[in-house]
């Protein structure tokens, strides 16, 4: 299985948003340099030990990259640059927040070869941003658009989020309206997912965070697919949309069930079969790499069950669809003859379609995916096989 692509990550924040899970941790006093000095001794070692001979896809996310300072940007992308085949590199994404979006920092990420960013705008309406915790306004998001444009950037996208509490369907109009004003290249718009060991987790035991009805998730969702294709962008993925074909290759490589390093304390990884996880706490990642033992906290040898699985709801959050024979030709097997039953209720219900030969989500399928994607697990005869 050939790895193409890379996941870094950064911990680091300034700031804690009230609906985060990911791994992150305040700046302040962290050994940020022993860090970024174990990140690139971890990626040393896993070249030498899978080396990858190019590297199509970079993303680094976290965290708040642009929590670093220009000369540590600088020192980690030179460090990558030492270690990778970076000369075909098609996309290399690193996340931006609209508050750290200096200048000074965006022109070392464009010299450096980062030829894409992805904004965190989450939303427009003042009252909302303070409610999900965010520090910046809605004036740094186009300060920021227009600093990285002056840069050289032509590839942005900002990640956008909806059925946030107590925002309303026309609030969420009116943040989509601004978005296009931007004239970015891509977005991203997920729903809130209420994710244990937040602030947001904790009101909600307490009874004190007012999430919006249903209904309006609904409509949410259905003003943003209309919305977005009115503006000229193409939905390809269930909460990702582009203009002129500029979809994240990144993220497809992931919705493509495909294989990729992943760096960091907290990072995830896929590589020859084997998913792991890194470990999380910053000063424990860094002890791990620096006695040269692998920081994984977990890793799993995924079997064929598990890949066919995953095959199957990653695949269907793309537009496109599955492809039977691109599924064949990659596992041996047609999805039709080992899913046949949840596939023809799913066809009965009008949650599935088949569109230009492939299988895919109908909209009323988008709205109910995680129905469709649970169908397919814990169905196949377990094979502990490991997949090479």
């Amino acid at each position: 299985m050939n790895h193409e692509a890379i996941y870094v990550h950064i911990p680091f924040c300034e700031h804690i948003c009230h609906y985060c899970d990911f791994n992150k941790v305040f700046l302040k006093n962290q050994p940020v340099q022993e860090y970024l000095d174990a990140l690139l001794k971890e990626m040393k070692k896993e070249q030498a030990e899978h080396p990858a001979t190019r590297i199509r896809t970079i993303y680094i996310g976290g965290g708040t990259p642009t929590a670093l300072t220009p000369s540590q940007l600088a020192y980690l992308l030179k460090g990558m640059k030492e270690i990778f085949p970076l000369e075909e590199v098609e996309e290399w994404t690193v996340e931006v927040n609209p508050d750290s979006a200096e200048q000074e920092k965006l022109q070392v990420l464009f010299d450096a070869g980062v030829n894409r960013l992805s904004i965190g705008v989450q939303t427009f309406d003042p009252q909302l941003l303070e409610i999900i915790g965010r520090t910046h306004r809605a004036d740094s998001v186009y300060e920021a658009v227009q600093t990285a444009r002056q840069v050289g950037f032509e590839n942005l996208s900002i990640d956008l989020m909806f059925s946030l509490p107590k925002q309303t369907p026309e609030s969420f109009r009116d943040t989509l309206k601004q978005a296009f004003s931007l004239n970015v290249e891509h977005i991203s718009a997920y729903s809130l997912k209420i994710e244990e060991k937040t602030v947001f987790y904790n009101r909600q035991r307490k009874g004190k965070l007012q999430l919006p009805p249903e209904e309006h998730e609904v409509q949410m969702y259905q003003d943003l697919r209309s919305m977005t294709n009115d503006a000229g962008y193409e939905q390809y993925e269930i909460s990702n949309f582009a203009k002129d074909g500029l979809k994240s290759r990144h993220n497809i490589v992931y919705w493509d069930n495909a294989s990729y390093f992943g760096f960091g304390a907290g990072a995830s990884g896929y590589i020859e079969g084997v998913r792991y996880q890194n470990i999380g706490p910053v000063k424990q990642y860094i002890d791990a790499v620096e006695a040269d033992k692998p920081p994984r906290l977990n890793t799993h040898h995924v079997t064929k069950v598990e890949q066919l699985e995953e095959a199957m709801f990653l695949g269907l959050r793309k537009r496109e669809g599955l492809h039977p024979d691109d599924f064949l030709q990659r596992y041996g097997v047609r999805f039709e003859d080992i899913y046949n039953e949840q596939i023809s209720e799913h066809l009965g219900k009008g949650l599935l379609e088949y569109h230009g030969g492939a299988l895919r989500l109908t909209a009323e399928g988008l709205l109910l995916g995680n129905e469709v994607f649970e169908s397919f697990l814990a169905v196949l005869e377990e094979d502990p096989t490991p997949v090479e």
